[in-house]
């Protein structure tokens, strides 16, 4: 007969372990808890100068920083750079990244393979301060080696902008960010082929299965759970660009395109003070993302069987 549940007898012989769990539950409630109250000011007329203390005394104004909010001009075109950029940039990078992975795994030559894993994975280790300003210096149109290898190449006849001219900076901001991420976003797709069972591949070897058949019908199968969870990620974060890489490569000619709702945050509420107005354009992001990400969890169980949760 098992023995009741005691959970002072249990709180007894783990408090070493309870201990030590304490910490990081302080910092979880610290960092995440405490600020929420900080939402109070998308609701209200905030003053920077009352301080702390106006979170608290400032008057309601109700909607009105949300009114404010969506009758800015610019409100439109930033969600139309932050929406095309992800959704351009999802499209383009998960395929593709997912593809190199099943291509590295493919790779037999240890010492070739390793070497490419360390190359690709290097960039995710620089600061976008160090990537991004490489990259500024690669594509200047005066001294930059892409354009002097355009141009000797006939492909075109001057110097691309290709961070002075709006048109071009969707195409920089995909291109960088795969770039950067390529080899580091692969990692969980290797893990995930690593836990396919082997005899399933000694299977479809037996009955005449070729290594393209064998990725098809085995191996895209065996990851299509963590592809599916990728992809979860992936919606739910349609309105969170990377600030570092926007904010390095944003200039006031290409502001037109790259121009996206986390550098309007910070310009709006660490540059003009309108703290109010960057805590509601905040709330309304997270809310628009936890419908994202109920929505494409409750699609992906339908369809395929695996969510979120």
């Amino acid at each position: 007969m098992a023995k009741p549940y005691k959970l002072g007898h249990d709180f007894r012989t783990q408090l070493e372990l309870k201990i030590m769990l304490w910490p990081a539950i302080m910092i979880i409630f610290i960092f995440n808890f405490v600020p929420l109250y900080g939402l109070l000011l998308a609701f209200k007329h905030y003053d920077p100068l009352t301080g702390v203390k106006g979170i608290f005394t400032s008057p309601w104004n109700h909607f009105e920083n949300f009114r404010l909010v969506f009758d800015n001009f610019q409100f439109w075109p930033m969600v139309r750079n932050t929406l095309g950029i992800n959704l351009l940039g999802n499209l383009i990078g998960i395929p593709v990244t997912m593809t190199f992975a099943l291509l590295l795994n493919e790779i037999k030559h240890a010492r070739f393979k390793s070497w490419v894993q360390t190359v690709t994975y290097l960039p995710h280790f620089l600061s976008w301060v160090i990537f991004g300003g490489l990259f500024i210096n690669l594509l200047n149109p005066d001294s930059g080696i892409v354009n002097y290898v355009l141009l000797h190449l006939g492909l075109i006849d001057e110097p691309i902008q290709f961070l002075g001219d709006p048109k071009h900076f969707w195409g920089v901001a995909i291109g960088t960010g795969l770039l950067k991420d390529l080899g580091w976003g692969a990692i969980l797709y290797l893990a995930a082929i690593a836990g396919i069972d082997q005899s399933l591949y000694e299977a479809a070897a037996i009955d005449g299965a070729g290594r393209f058949k064998r990725i098809v019908h085995v191996t895209i199968p065996g990851i299509l759970p963590t592809l599916m969870i990728l992809i979860i990620f992936a919606v739910s974060g349609m309105l969170n660009n990377n600030f570092d890489q926007i904010y390095v490569l944003q200039n006031p000619v290409n502001l037109p395109t790259s121009e996206v709702i986390d550098t309007f945050i910070y310009r709006v509420g660490l540059q003009q003070f309108q703290f109010d107005t960057a805590t509601a354009i905040g709330l309304l992001k997270s809310v628009f993302a936890l419908i994202l990400l109920v929505g494409a969890t409750t699609l992906s169980k339908k369809l395929t069987k695996s969510g979120l949760f």
